[in-house]
């Protein structure tokens, strides 16, 4: 295994055969496909649980259909589940599968062309009549007059092997016997499939069959049937020859602790509730529900005995009036949304930045613009984020880059709020939050405190009317960290004006003079350009002499990583970085892009940060785009770093018009 800073590499690695005859993998990607109603995110979701408790390293990928509900049988309707388990340390969830499980025709259009060449291709020939080839667009040429081909039968899955299970059949009969309706038992052929595919890759079972009886006690006969189900599939990968050998992926090496396998959502919610406790603060979440972000929203609503508060708005901006009042009650205030919610949420949040309030607005991005792609990934609000307000409204913005980072960057960006009494927004996308890894539990002694006094007490003293000296309490009198004092209603003597017209300096009384509003703009500016002394410096990983930087934000960081480290494994020179806050941005930033000849900056939209990178320091970055409502898959970065050292190569060998070479 080779090893590079503190990860290993993600590449394959050769590994001898295991003594009892199981061939050793040391990593598998498993896609899970089919119709939406067939239950392939709950059985990728076991597969995944059950890998994670076997010890395997871990990264996941649910892949929803945009439509709440498309037709079954269709192309639009599939619905998938990819993971990669390794015994070794990753960070994606592979560029191609290995192995396609494809449930019926639909799903089989849908995804062979993911499916690596030479992969295992694992179909229900049961759904593969007239009618499931023509909803799924098995056709010659489309309209009445295009014959029907069946994929199964004209030599067009030659190039993989391919494995035809009468899923469906196979579950009718187990499940025969148990006094299930034809209908009910056809929905446990998922769990077949995971038998199936449980038996090839040498996954224990019992998990699993504890958990459907646990998942399903309350309807014994629906928990009979899958069980059922899922020891046929298993029997069937055991007893049948076409299947051939069995695999086996052993437990990664990681660093000791406790681990869960925990999702981006989940992982960010559960750094609310720390960052709660870390401050000391009632936390109150104001969101109104919109994909991907409402997961948030429910793991949120289980924690009531952590002070945490839950209200589900009627509207987006609703739900950030709730978080910016909760917010001037003493509260953490919190609002979660998408796209299309922070727009609407913009006025608001610019209120909360005139009164200057501590307040976390969340972005799940999705695919935009508008309704866009609600279940795809993107990360193309950064424009928005950094900019999406009416005047000069400055405020911080802080990217999570993993599903397990998410814990750490809720805490970050709620220190920032505290700490400056500001506004945050952070960020993070539909890749994240449906992703998920393992998790080491953190030592909760570890976690910074980042708990702010409250104002109680008059801060100035002034005159009255008859000139003589009284103590009174200016609320914009502000610290050395330009941030004013947080006095929360109620406290006595400190009674002061909130609102969204123009304050003046220190009083905080109503000043619309041309001198006061330039001054507080510039204070407003000066405020945020302080969280710059908070940010460590920026880490570098790889070749100290490399002529070409990978710099990354956000859910770009497993695919730079594992693309950085495969050409540094084939002799390439080639750094990374990453960066977590993107306002302000970390204060060596400029010095380090210009240490480079050529830095790329992989992004999930035309190049946001790109152009604000060029406009601040004035360096010439290399933007990779994509726009598909897919993450970057690490071959296609590779690609842009070989494509960058060429071009460094060839003008370094260039003739120029004195005749010798460059």
């Amino acid at each position: 295994m080779f090893l590079w800073g503190n990860h290993h590499m993600t590449d394959t690695i050769d590994r001898p055969d295991s003594t009892d005859g199981d061939r050793i993998l040391d990593h598998l990607v498993v896609r899970f496909a089919g119709d939406s109603g067939d239950g392939m995110q709950l059985t990728g979701d076991r597969f995944t649980s059950v890998s994670a408790s076997f010890g395997n390293d871990l990264s996941t990928m649910p892949d929803f259909p945009a439509e709440i509900r498309a037709p079954a049988g269709t192309v639009n309707g599939v619905s998938a589940f990819q993971v990669n388990i390794a015994d070794h340390d990753i960070t994606t969830p592979g560029d191609e599968p290995t192995v396609l499980v494809a449930m019926n025709a639909a799903a089989l259009k849908a995804d062979l062309h993911r499916l690596q060449p030479g992969g295992t291709l694992i179909v229900n020939k049961d759904s593969f009549g007239a009618r499931d080839l023509e909803k799924a667009g098995y056709a010659t040429q489309p309209g009445p007059n295009g014959e029907l081909v069946n994929p199964l039968e004209d030599g067009s899955l030659d190039g993989y092997r391919l494995l035809e299970v009468p899923m469906t059949a196979l579950t009718l009969e187990v499940c025969e016997p148990l006094g299930v309706k034809a209908r009910d038992a056809e929905r446990s052929k998922n769990f077949f499939a995971l038998g199936l595919v449980s038996w090839m890759y040498t996954r224990p079972t019992e998990p699993t069959e504890e958990w459907i009886d646990e998942k399903f006690s309350k309807n014994e006969q629906v928990a009979a049937a899958n069980k059922a189900a899922f020891r046929a599939g298993f029997n069937f990968g055991e007893t049948t020859e076409a299947v051939g050998h069995r695999y086996e992926v052993r437990p990664a090496t990681l660093p000791a602790g406790e681990y869960t396998s925990i999702t981006g959502n989940t992982a960010l919610a559960w750094g609310l509730v720390a960052a709660g406790q870390l401050s000391k603060l009632p936390i109150t979440l104001g969101s109104y529900p919109i994909t991907p972000a409402s997961d948030i929203l429910h793991e949120l609503s289980k924690h009531k005995h952590f002070g945490v508060r839950t209200v589900q708005a009627e509207d987006e901006i609703a739900a950030v009036g709730v978080a910016l009042g909760a917010a001037f009650a003493g509260h953490l205030g919190i609002t979660t949304t998408s796209g299309p919610g922070l727009a609407l949420k913009s006025e608001t949040i610019s209120l909360g930045v005139a009164i200057e309030l501590p307040m976390l607005i969340i972005d799940i991005q999705r695919g935009g613009p508008s309704t866009g792609l609600p279940t795809k990934t993107e990360a193309s609000d950064l424009n928005m984020a950094l900019n999406g307000r009416h005047g000069e409204s400055p405020l911080p913005v802080v990217a999570s880059y993993s599903p397990a980072h998410c814990f750490h960057a809720a805490i970050e960006a709620a220190r920032i709020a505290l700490k400056y009494r500001t506004p945050v927004i952070l960020l993070s996308d539909g890749y994240l939050a449906n992703g998920s890894e393992p998790w080491k539990l953190p030592d909760v002694d570890s976690l910074p405190d980042i708990s702010v006094p409250f104002a109680t007490e008059m801060n100035h003293v002034g005159v009255d009317g008859e000139g003589e000296p009284v103590n009174d309490f200016w609320p914009y009198l502000r610290d050395e960290n330009l941030a004013r004092p947080w006095a929360i209603p109620g406290t006595p003597g400190l009674m002061h004006r909130v609102g969204g017209l123009e304050k003046q300096d220190g009083t905080g009384n109503i000043d619309y003079t041309p001198e006061n509003h330039e001054l507080m703009t510039e204070l407003r500016e000066a405020k945020i350009a302080k969280v710059a002394q908070d940010i460590p410096p920026t880490e570098v990983e790889g070749d100290v002499d490399a002529d070409v930087l990978v710099l990354g934000w956000g859910s770009t960081w497993a695919a730079i990583d594992a693309a950085v480290q495969r050409r540094r494994r084939a002799g390439v020179k080639v750094a990374k970085a990453h960066i977590v806050h993107l306002s302000p941005l970390p204060p060596d930033l400029g010095d380090l892009l210009h240490r480079y000849k050529r830095v790329i900056l992989p992004e999930l939209n035309r190049g946001q940060l790109a152009h604000h990178l060029r406009g601040t320091f004035l360096v010439d970055v290399t933007s990779l785009s994509k726009i598909q409502g897919l993450p970057f898959k690490s071959r296609e970065i590779e690609a842009a770093i070989d494509d960058a050292i060429a071009s460094l190569q060839n003008s370094s060998t260039s003739i120029p018009e004195n005749g010798t070479a460059s």
